[in-house]
């Protein structure tokens, strides 16, 4: 374990030093996403027919693919993100300290995957204003789409503003060691900053992450994106009150996945072995193994309800699942990862960072399989199969896959560029890894 002090020398590295392999990770990731506009501009111009997708019925295949399925994933990442940082503030955590923020931007870049992937879905992004926005007062009373546009918007505010209030402390104390180029976007972030309104932000914050909080379960991940599916009764794979925890279990899930991935890009690539330290590691796999755990006992849950004694529709829609083998590969991946966070539990020895870093990358690769199976196999299974002639099936297109990589390479630029502009671990935690490390002041003893 480092015995390094941290200093605000150090979370300035990323802003002050680029290296070539920035550039190179800048190319590939702009290459991705490019790849992606290029597909989705194709998909504008000869219709959603490209993607295979709107082709349900006689034709027996789905409307909805990796498109959807993407976007629970990419949602799900974001709120787990938030819910993680407002949980360290609200809850004292101060052990992850150095990684709310990277959490919270987490976030922002998750919420702006799922926001083009709705733009991408509807075929034609005018019908976002003319069919979702300019008949808002009618669509907001009956149409579960338009909950999430308007849940995913108020929670990327309620981000947006919960991260701009804490970087104000941040840009103001270290101004004199940002870039000047971009000077004007650090003015208007501290546009009328004085230090005493440092405890006021310090109030609004921890009632912004109490609000945050509570939306999580009720309105979002565990509410209104799984009302999506739930509330359909024709759907017996989608239908139930059990899809709004297990949304949830998958969105903490992800998300603690994702931050333990960029925890350890960060480490690795600016040397921050003693801000993200081995017991940030250590305690972000816990926290994986208890909700990878949750994840397979609601799984269980779904497929003993469906398996035993079920109606017709509903044993149906549960025995395609369960024959299906990346349903299979998806729990698979979380069940192995969890057997090794137990394992390292016991065994401490087995811990390893890269060993973390493989146990996120499983998670995120079965809920992301599982994800879209939930949507396509909810499809393929409907309780009035009137065309169950035609065997039902569903490949993903080479755009929807490449809508895949590009949106991850969207995130991965949306990091990139930010690591340039603003500090992405916050000052309050250097300064607490500071006082931790100070040497205490030994009492005096005086004689009598």
């Amino acid at each position: 374990m480092s015995t390094k002090t941290p200093r605000k020398a150090d979370i300035l590295r990323p802003i002050q030093n680029t290296s070539t392999k920035y550039f190179a990770l800048v190319a590939v990731a702009g290459l991705a996403f490019t790849l992606f506009l290029l597909g989705w501009f194709y998909q504008l111009w000869e219709g959603m027919v490209v993607t295979g997708l709107a082709d349900w019925g006689s034709g027996g295949g789905v409307t909805w693919g990796v498109y959807i399925g993407a976007f629970i994933w990419w949602v799900g990442i974001a709120h787990g993100g938030i819910i993680l940082s407002a949980a360290v503030r609200l809850l004292g955590m101060e052990r992850y300290m150095p990684v709310a923020r990277l959490a919270e931007l987490l976030t922002i870049a998750g919420l702006s995957a799922a926001g083009f992937y709705i733009i991408v879905h509807m075929g034609r992004p005018d019908r976002m204003v003319t069919s979702v926005l300019g008949h808002y007062h009618i669509t907001i009373h009956n149409s579960p789409l338009v909950w999430d546009v308007t849940v995913i918007t108020a929670y990327l505010v309620l981000t947006a503003t919960y991260l701009s209030l804490t970087l104000r402390y941040d840009i103001s104390r270290l101004r004199d060691q940002l870039p000047d180029r971009f000077g004007p976007i650090y003015r208007f972030m501290t546009i009328g900053y004085t230090e005493k309104e440092d405890e006021i932000i310090e109030r609004m914050v921890w009632w912004l992450a109490l609000a945050i909080i509570i939306m999580a379960p009720l309105l979002l991940h565990g509410g209104v994106i799984p009302w999506l599916f739930a509330v359909i009764p024709t759907m017996p794979g989608w239908f139930g009150a059990v899809q709004g925890p297990q949304f949830l279990t998958i969105a903490l899930t992800s998300a603690i996945s994702g931050v333990i991935l960029l925890s350890y890009a960060f480490r690795w690539a600016y040397d921050w072995d003693h801000i993200i330290t081995d017991d940030i590691f250590r305690g972000l796999l816990l926290w994986l193994g208890f909700f990878c755990l949750l994840f397979l006992w609601l799984q269980l849950q779904q497929l003993t309800t469906g398996l035993f004694t079920a109606p017709v529709d509903v044993t149906h829609a549960a025995e395609g699942r369960i024959h299906q083998p990346l349903y299979v590969l998806a729990m698979g991946l979380v069940a192995t990862t969890l057997a090794f966070i137990f394992a390292q539990t016991i065994r401490p020895a087995l811990f390893t960072k890269k060993r973390a870093v493989v146990s996120g990358l499983a998670v995120l690769t079965g809920t992301l399989i599982e994800k879209i199976l939930f949507v396509v196999e909810g499809f393929l299974h409907p309780t009035l199969d009137i065309y169950g002639a035609v065997p039902g099936e569903y490949f993903p297109s080479l755009i929807e896959i490449a809508s895949l990589v590009g949106t991850v390479g969207m995130v991965t630029l949306f990091f990139l560029t930010v690591a340039k502009l603003f500090p992405v671990v916050e000052l309050h935690a250097i300064e607490h890894l500071q006082e931790k490390q100070a040497p205490q002041e030994e009492p005096v003893i005086h004689d009598d």
